[in-house]
């Protein structure tokens, strides 16, 4: 058992439980976007325990309850551990998947005990995530608003442009529509919601990898004037070569990342230069630790990381501690804004698990300041909503 000094207070901390829970919500309103329709949210988080009273919370993005099995597969490795060494229990998790679970959904598993690890570290010393990952660059940060999927309304295009405004209403000066339904309709579509929002909101397109090589060319090049921020996933995430091929001829910068994992999948996205905006996401590519390493290589190769964000009030404020503490690139007297993203589709557990408000002032979230996440857990709605 680990031995810790604290204010010349001795203190003997071990991970002593660890629970999942899966959590599911009806939508009262069906949405699908490229792939497929949304009917249901389900979000596997998870509860790590310390012998000392000190809870930490974690969630996993992917299918929730093949998450929570893969939790329940590792766990047993992380109990006994001290929390503090968030490294070498990353690594033990690690091996104990490396010959099957490279990628995936065991990743998600991986992340989701290493984000409430951080939690508890946080909890421990007094100090938030931000501030134990190196500190703070910002004191805010500028949330887009992700939304505008489909739905089977025949005047899609006027709801959609109606949904844009009114996140412009709500001060957002940042937003981002799903694309992949097809060509013809993706350009009428873009066109009437950058006509309705105007030139000074930043505008970004998400096709959630449906299009093919010369599709995604295609839709770029028409979409070319319109001042797109950048095209998200216009291709399958196995096609490095295309995705080198398609940022040198793109008139529109690229974004990628949320379906690679570990900083050996965004080495070949860098390496290669696919994209410009690095978007991974750190519940499911290897949580803190690893996301720290694999932002030492997108500063390495002076690639901005804009993380990808969905799921609860938990993975929302794991990213708010990461982001805060990115370093610019490049520096400079006055910096751009940090970007997070802020998914405005229904979403009744990420309004609900968390007792924290998410409040948006003059169009930015302040940082976190208080200790880990940041986050109180609401374990009463949690317990109504878990199956």
């Amino acid at each position: 058992m680990e031995i810790q000094k604290v204010s010349g207070k001795v203190f003997k901390m071990k991970i002593s439980q660890i629970i999942t829970y899966v959590l599911s919500e009806d939508l009262e309103k069906e949405f699908f976007f490229s792939q497929w329709e949304y009917s249901n949210r389900k979000i596997c988080v998870v509860k790590v325990i310390c012998d000392n009273g000190l809870v930490g919370w974690g969630e996993g993005y992917g299918p929730a309850s093949v998450i929570e099995a893969s939790i329940k597969q590792i766990k047993d490795y992380v109990i006994g551990k001290n929390p503090l060494e968030n490294e070498k229990i990353w690594s033990i998790m690690f091996r104990r998947v490396h010959d099957y679970g490279r990628s995936g959904v065991l990743l998600s598993a991986i992340s989701a005990i290493d984000i409430a690890i951080w939690d508890i570290k946080g909890k421990f010393l007094n100090q938030s995530i931000t501030n134990l990952l190196g500190g703070a660059f910002v004191n805010k940060i500028r949330p887009y608003a992700t939304g505008l999927y489909f739905n089977k309304n025949k005047n899609i295009t006027d709801e959609l442009c109606n949904e844009a405004k009114m996140y412009v209403e709500q001060g957002f000066k940042s937003i981002k529509m799903k694309v992949g339904l097809n060509i013809r309709d993706d350009i009428k579509n873009v066109i009437a919601v950058r006509k309705s929002i105007g030139n000074e909101i930043d505008l970004m397109i998400d096709a959630n990898h449906a299009y093919s090589f010369p599709e995604a060319l295609e839709l770029s090049n028409k979409l070319k004037d319109l001042d797109i921020k950048w095209f998200e996933e216009p291709l399958s995430p196995e096609f490095y070569k295309q995705y080198s091929d398609f940022r040198q001829k793109s008139p529109i910068p690229v974004a990628a990342g949320e379906c690679e994992y570990l900083r050996y999948g965004f080495q070949k996205l860098l390496e290669k230069q696919c994209v410009d905006y690095l978007q991974l996401d750190l519940c499911s590519s290897g949580g803190f630790t690893e996301g720290k390493r694999i932002t030492a290589l997108s500063s390495t190769n002076g690639v901005k990381v804009v993380p990808h964000t969905w799921g609860s009030g938990i993975a929302f404020f794991a990213a708010i501690n990461f982001i805060a503490n990115l370093e610019p690139i490049p520096g400079r007297l006055y910096m751009p804004d940090s970007l997070i993203e802020y998914d405005r589709t229904e979403n009744k557990i990420r309004e609900n698990i968390i007792k924290n408000n998410i409040n948006i002032e003059d169009g930015y979230i302040k940082i976190n300041e208080s200790p880990g996440l940041g986050i109180e857990v609401d374990e009463t709605y949690l317990n109504e909503v878990k199956i």
